[in-house]
């Protein structure tokens, strides 16, 4: 802890991208003034740098890796919990900030990068189709598919709904997950597999981590829905149908 007091706001950031989200909230520049040790940053700030490390921790270690707990064990139910207060919370909390790094390395270094214009553009792009297509799964897909747990686990007989009502919005949900990870991918080519050129500032290569780290958390939160969410879904529909036949 004492060793992060005296390492500068640029370079904490430069490691643990996730870092900035929590310079932001407490307006600690580590852009211009990113040359400041923490202590120094949050004395002018009146600050405990303590209550900053714990936060970047608690930040850090908040997502649990992708091995790490029994997805295929979890009932629908929680798992649509888990997707949501984790990958979909974290989606929410990134996408401005990566946004607004973009917006800004665009303007700023746009003529002699051209690349970082096209990156802004697409970023743009995953923005907008994430931010609708989360509002899809939570206000449609994902209340059916809790519906549709409630009948089983309560034996309630019949439920009277045909296999499109989870399988058309899933379509639908599976098909924006391909187009947003084809936009990623064209970002990290776009990118060099998100290395900073040589002139990049604290904020350049911040925005390259970020989207670095926002593609490895996309690549999680679809597998989790495509590979194991969806399919079970439609299996225990299925088979409750089959039941009610015997």
């Amino acid at each position: 802890m004492n060793d992060l007091k005296t390492t500068s706001l640029a370079q904490i950031v430069n490691s643990n991208h996730k870092a900035a989200s929590v310079f932001e909230k407490y307006h600690l520049d580590f852009c211009c003034k990113g040359k400041r040790s923490l202590q120094q940053a949050c004395s002018e700030q009146q600050l405990q740098p303590e209550q900053i490390i714990s936060e970047i921790e608690r930040l850090s270690g908040s997502a649990a890796s992708i091995d790490s707990l029994p997805f295929e064990e979890m009932q629908l139910t929680q798992l649509i919990e888990y997707i949501v207060l984790t990958h979909h919370a974290y989606v929410n909390r990134e996408l401005p900030l990566i946004f607004g790094y973009l917006q800004k390395v665009a303007s700023k270094h746009g003529e002699r990068h051209p690349e970082m214009i096209k990156i802004f553009q697409l970023f743009a792009a995953v923005k907008e189709e994430l931010e609708g297509h989360m509002k899809k799964e939570e206000h449609i897909l994902f209340p059916r598919i809790i519906e549709m747990e409630k009948f089983i686990l309560n034996d309630t007989g019949n439920m009277h709904l045909n296999i499109t009502y989870l399988q058309s919005p899933i379509t639908v949900m599976e098909h924006e997950h391909d187009h947003a990870g084809t936009l990623l991918n064209e970002i990290r080519i776009l990118s060099n597999n998100y290395t900073p050129p040589a002139d990049a500032c604290t904020t350049y290569s911040l925005s390259f981590a970020a989207l670095q780290g926002f593609e490895l958390d996309l690549h999680q939160h679809i597998h989790l829905e495509n590979n194991i969410l969806f399919p079970k879904a439609i299996a225990e529909f299925k088979n409750s149908k089959e039941s009610l036949l015997n």
